[in-house]
């Protein structure tokens, strides 16, 4: 059987999935492989993938496609995640070339899969639709060493009539308390300042298992008793999840940033309903109103759909005024595109790309000058920076971040990565503050 000497991982997509390619480094390197960071030293190459949105399939096509016009290469070639688990065998199809398609619910399968392909020289597959939790997430290998994802949840039982996830991810499944605390401290002890817990949905952690009685909030705080994380985030949540007790817990405990993940998607609760969020434009304001009385000086984040089917001019101005008022610190805004197996699919996609680019456009000038807005009100004002690492492109400056996710930049000579420090900021470079240590 032939040896694999060195792999090459290309991700795409969120970090769930990149936490999923740091487990498999971890796999491979246990095997014995060598990560390299250039794919044409590698005999082994992975493309972990998101099906997200037609742009980020579009994007691994190509690369992967691009591979096929190659000298013949020896190259075992894989591609792994969402885009795996939606089109299976479909992607022999289309990408002839590649030796083995492994889903999100399968990484546990990777020798398995790595040892049929090298003895039997045919393809293989495994894109189960359910997950169970095989994977050794402390062996996973993470290049940063200061910040740590850390898998909380899996899947979503949400079904929004726009997305893949539940088709790709499968149902939510919560992992132990147990195993999410063991790994935490493990980070703990290897220097990690900072943890995300991740899920397609954190916030129903532990319905799914109502024999625990033990729900995202109690999690968080059980996180917070570890003495050397400094900071807990979290992402991403559904906003029918957030709870009274989420909000207490962001305004009480010592580790956990006053910055929420609280998306909209859309400003009008007609598109909302078709789009299957199960709440009104009013019901999540209030959830706001009260999120801001509880933790007068939390930050908010969002996702936001335009060109939704059937989203008319006024239903976009409802989504452009509600983005005015809530002035949030995070804006990812994206236009409508249709994913198969979804039931949105099924609609006609009725607004032009002129028209989604236009609102796109509109939205995104509106939140540069809100971004431009809150940078200026912090001039002057003293933040707590968790520094994270070196300017690449002047290694005089160290790069870290605000409880409240705003990047930050300031000169300093010292070691000072992993460690908070107070900085004063002076001014600002497009979304990065600029700031002086205090």
């Amino acid at each position: 059987m032939r040896h694999l000497k060195k792999f090459y991982v290309k991700t795409y997509g969120c970090q769930m999935n990149e936490l999923d390619s740091d487990v498999m480094t971890g796999i491979l390197e246990g095997r014995g492989l060598t990560k390299s960071y250039d794919e044409n030293d590698a005999d082994l190459l992975i493309f972990n993938t998101c099906s997200i949105r037609d742009l980020a399939e579009r994007k691994v096509m190509g690369k992967v496609g691009l591979l096929s016009r190659r000298d013949k290469s020896s190259a075992i070639i894989g591609v792994t995640g969402c885009m795996a688990n939606a089109k299976k065998e479909s992607l022999f199809q289309k990408l002839p070339h590649i030796d083995f398609v492994l889903g999100t619910n399968n990484i546990h399968n990777l020798n398995q899969v790595l040892d049929d392909v090298l003895t039997s020289g045919k393809q293989a597959i495994r894109t189960d639709d359910q997950f169970t939790f095989e994977l050794d997430y402390l062996a996973a290998k993470r290049e940063d060493k200061v910040k740590a994802y850390v898998s909380i949840i899996r899947g979503c039982d949400k079904f929004c009539t726009y997305c893949v996830v539940p088709y790709t991810r499968g149902p939510e499944v919560s992992r132990t308390p147990k195993d999410i605390l063991e790994e935490c401290k493990l980070l703990a002890d290897k220097g990690y300042k900072e943890i995300t817990l991740l899920g397609q949905n954190v916030n129903s952690y532990g319905k799914d298992q109502p024999d625990w009685n033990f729900l995202f909030h109690d999690l968080l705080y059980e996180i917070d008793k570890i003495p050397a994380i400094e900071r807990v985030r979290f992402m991403t949540s559904h906003p029918v999840d957030i709870t009274i007790e989420l909000m207490k817990a962001v305004r009480d405990l010592r580790t956990l940033c006053e910055f929420v993940h609280f998306p909209i998607q859309a400003g009008s609760s007609r598109v909302l309903k078709k789009m299957h969020r199960i709440y009104t434009v009013e019901q999540y304001l209030e959830k706001v109103r009260l999120l801001k009385e509880i933790v007068p000086n939390v930050s908010l984040g969002t996702d936001i759909i335009v060109g939704f089917p059937t989203e008319t001019d006024e239903e976009f101005e409802e989504t452009y005024r509600l983005l005015k008022e809530i002035e949030y610190s995070v804006a990812f805004l994206y236009t409508y595109s249709a994913r198969k197996g979804t039931p949105a699919m099924r609609w006609r996609d009725d607004v032009a790309e002129e028209v989604k680019q236009q609102r796109l456009q509109k939205l995104m000038a509106l939140q540069d000058q809100i971004y431009a807005k809150q940078r200026q009100a912090l001039i002057g004002q003293q933040v707590e920076v968790l520094v994270e690492k070196r300017s690449r492109k002047n290694p005089a400056h160290l790069k870290g971040r605000t409880r409240c996710w705003k990047s930050v930049l300031f000169a300093s000579e010292k070691d000072l990565i992993g460690t908070l420090q107070k900085v004063t900021v002076h001014g600002y470079s497009s979304q990065t503050l600029l700031a002086e240590l205090s």
